[in-house]
């Protein structure tokens, strides 16, 4: 008996009629569009999704580096993708973050409103003797803590000497000079009522920055500087750089966590290739979101003590070794020296130079 052949509707390849599934693409034979088959394949990934994350979620905080093992193992259907993992979880915490990130913002800009204000009513007391008075209290107070700078300074400049290589003079130079905080930088005490006045009076940009103190040969650097800083006092908020600030953060973290994969690349050399380091971190920041939003969520619900956040925070440190000591499999204290080591890497250097590089770009593009 001849056999009789359909051509599939997906991949257009010829099949046995008898056939439920195209034995090339997998599509079923047979399939009217009705609303079961439009919202299947949705719902069966979504479940099929959900059933991956919670197989995954508990060895995730339970089980320090299990998932990123047996990744490496080869079982990658049945937990849920490093990648996919971490993505999730990212989102859930930026969306829990945005709501302290919104009240933060507010707080800037009322307390900024109530600076500026306060200074307003100083230059507007009548009595001249009064007005000097509080300005005299305001200078006195300032020298105060600039002295506290300087000896900052110079205790600084002393304990990484080893690092700049200066000399006793060179440091004293440093921290005498007669401005020290802005030595060889842009300078932005300009005089505000002259620009006040320049800004009612409708005065161009250019005569602004002028009366700011910036140089006619400026460059493009200088110029963008000077252009933010009249954008602020135009603005008198702060809480659109820091919004900024906050927005950029998602996208650091795409560079921050492969960084952290290359701390134990060094670190763990002879284990594996790059991309092992890179589940393993994956699953690790997947895990940190993870708590992060536990306290925030926490604190939602009850104004937990601080002092209980931050043991909760520092305990991620011992789930970092736990992982450590499981995935590559060391001797306790090589995976306690290498797991400090890597921290103290990522948390004082890698991650404050990520937040002035995020402060300069939140100023410089707000």
């Amino acid at each position: 008996m001849k056999k009789q052949y359909e051509t599939c509707k997906n991949c257009e390849e010829n099949f046995e009629e008898d056939f439920r599934f195209c034995p090339h693409c997998g599509q079923k034979a047979k399939d009217e569009l009705t609303l079961g088959v439009l919202f299947y394949n949705t719902i069966s990934n979504y479940f099929s999704f959900d059933a991956r994350f919670f197989k995954s979620f508990f060895p995730l905080l339970f089980k320090p580096g299990y998932l990123a093992s047996k990744f490496i193992e080869g079982k990658r259907l049945l937990y849920l993708h490093p990648a996919q993992m971490y993505l999730f979880i990212a989102v859930v915490f930026f969306f829990l973050f945005s709501f302290i990130q919104k009240s933060q913002i507010q707080t800037l800009d009322e307390n900024l409103a109530k600076t500026l204000k306060k200074e307003n009513k100083i230059d507007k007391i009548e009595d001249e003797h009064v007005r000097d008075s509080i300005k005299a209290v305001q200078l006195a107070k300032q020298k105060v803590e600039d002295s506290l700078a300087r000896a900052e300074l110079r205790k600084t400049l002393k304990d990484n000497k080893f690092i700049h290589g200066f000399s006793e003079e060179q440091m004293d130079s440093l921290v005498n000079a007669e401005d020290f905080r802005n030595n060889g930088m842009v300078n932005f005490d300009f005089n505000t009522k002259s620009i006040d006045s320049l800004i009612a009076l409708g005065a161009p940009d250019n005569e602004l920055y002028e009366a700011m103190g910036m140089p006619s040969d400026a460059g493009f650097f200088k110029r963008k500087l000077y252009k933010q800083v009249l954008k602020f006092y135009k603005s008198r908020k702060g809480g659109s750089i820091l919004q900024t600030f906050y927005d950029t953060i998602p996208i650091a973290m795409f560079f921050l966590l492969p960084i952290f994969a290359l701390i134990l690349k060094i670190l763990y050399r002879k284990h594996g290739l790059y991309a092992h380091h890179l589940v393993f971190s994956f699953y690790f920041f997947s895990f940190l979101f993870t708590v992060f939003s536990i306290i925030i969520g926490a604190n939602f619900i009850v104004n937990i003590p601080d002092w209980i956040d931050w043991l909760v925070a520092f305990s991620t440190f011992i789930y970092l070794y736990l992982a450590l000591k499981r995935f590559y499999n060391q001797a306790k204290f090589k995976t306690f020296f290498k797991a400090s080591l890597s921290s103290f890497l990522f948390l004082l250097f890698v991650a404050p130079l990520t937040v002035v590089i995020l402060g300069i770009f939140a100023f410089m593009f707000y």
